[in-house]
């Protein structure tokens, strides 16, 4: 909108200018022509008059319309012409009428004026004719006009650009739904004509990726369900061998089948999501301290280093997957104690997820947060799918915060979730 302000604001200076210029010329020719005219009868008179009486009618001249004569002495000093391109132009067309010889100023005496030069016999005159007729007064009614004809395109632009940036920016938040994991709310199809199908496409895109993700989440539901059942048979037909034959293999074989029942939640985590999971203001200390009961109570030692009391705009259930992630992460590979710590910023909060691992290579530490990523050497993912750090990522992103892996300069890794104090 700026741009287009200064561009009609240029526009409009150009237009004065270009007018002004092939103005000048015109008003300076009928100038001039006024001028001439003046000394020309001015001097037939004076030659038709007898020399006795030409005293009484310079007398009977001057004031004249203003116009004045002044016997002339050119051994004074005469001032040279100001540097106005418009009296410069004026005395030029005058000289080509006059004579090259033609004095001309616009100040003598003290006297404001065109004063022009000219001779009978071995007498020398001046006429002095009144600015006003030379000088060109600054046009205030075409600033006017020209502020008018800015004002209304500037008031034009924007009723267009508002008409235009309006669903440019609906589209852009809804785009940003998407990004995020969220279905958009549908956009409107009556804007401009170009943008219509824009927004059409989009609401079908939209529909289209909300069904496929459906479908996929009730494929995976029903795959999910239909594998547990003959897995429950297993582990309960497992369980019930004596533990005097092959307890070993019965041992390995329960904990194969815990591994496949965490693989199978973990794909219903990823593709449930929790779009359906209203928005809360919550303490984040009250949920650190509930991370911290849950881990107590299945015989882990977790510390946690908590912030002053602050509540933030999150979905509770969520977020308490995002943290169990992150620290059965940690416990899982990390191989030793873990410690989490919040930190409040201006616009954001930060929880910190440190434990004592081997760390990662940097190479991989933004893969390891795709879905399905595993690492083999520097951290074991045994009994993991690769889908535990994706779905922090995604409930991280439908908080609008950031997740990021970092390694310690001290050895082992660090978490680091931020999570806007303010978010829509």
């Amino acid at each position: 909108m700026l741009l287009i302000a200064v561009l009609l604001a240029v526009g409009q200076f150009a237009s004065l200018k270009i007018f002004e210029y092939f103005e000048r010329e015109p008003r300076a020719e009928a100038t001039a022509l006024q001028a001439v005219t003046v000394v020309n009868y001015t001097r037939a008179s004076l030659i038709a008059s007898q020399e006795n009486l030409r005293l009484a009618l310079l007398s009977e001249l001057t004031g004249k319309e203003g116009v004045r004569i002044y016997y002339a002495d050119f051994m004074e000093e005469i001032e040279p012409l100001p540097d106005d391109p418009f009296i410069k132009l004026v005395a030029e067309k005058i000289r080509e009428r006059l004579g090259a010889e033609t004095i001309i100023t616009v100040k003598h005496y003290g006297i404001e004026g065109l004063w022009v030069s000219f001779g009978i016999g071995q007498d020398d005159f001046w006429v002095v004719i009144p600015r006003i007729h030379v000088e060109r007064p600054f046009p205030w009614q075409w600033l006017g006009w020209g502020a008018l004809v800015l004002g209304l395109s500037l008031a034009g632009g924007y009723l267009l650009a508002a008409r235009i940036n309006r669903p440019l920016n609906l589209l852009v938040k809804a785009a940003n739904r998407l990004r995020n994991g969220e279905q958009p709310e549908k956009l409107p199809e009556d804007s401009v004509t170009e943008l219509r199908a824009v927004s059409s496409t989009f609401n079908k895109m939209a529909d289209s990726l909300a069904e496929l993700d459906a479908e996929r989440t009730l494929i995976l539901a029903g795959v999910s369900h239909d594998i547990r059942t003959p897995l429950a048979r297993l582990r309960l037909a497992v369980e019930m061998l004596p533990d005097q034959q092959c307890s070993y293999l019965k041992h390995g074989m329960i904990e194969d089948i815990s591994d496949m029942d965490n693989i199978i939640n973990q794909f219903l985590d990823f593709v449930r999501g929790a779009e359906g999971e209203h928005t809360q203001m919550v303490d984040i200390n009250t949920l650190l301290q509930a991370l911290h009961d849950r881990q107590a109570r299945a015989g882990r030692d977790l510390v946690i280093q908590l912030s002053p009391t602050y509540a933030v705009p999150i979905k509770p259930l969520a977020m308490q997957r995002l943290l169990d992630n992150l620290v059965g992460n940690a416990y899982a590979y990390g191989g030793g104690q873990v410690r989490v710590a919040s930190e409040i910023q201006a616009d954001n909060i930060i929880i910190s997820v440190f434990d004592n691992g081997p760390g990662i290579p940097e190479t991989h530490l933004k893969k390891l947060l795709r879905p399905f990523e595993r690492l083999d050497k520097a951290r074991s993912n045994v009994g993991g799918s690769g889908l535990g750090l994706a779905i922090a990522e995604r409930i991280a992103k439908l908080h609008q915060g950031t997740l990021e892996l970092l390694n310690r300069p001290e050895g082992g890794l660090e978490a680091r979730l931020s999570i806007p104090i303010k978010n829509a």
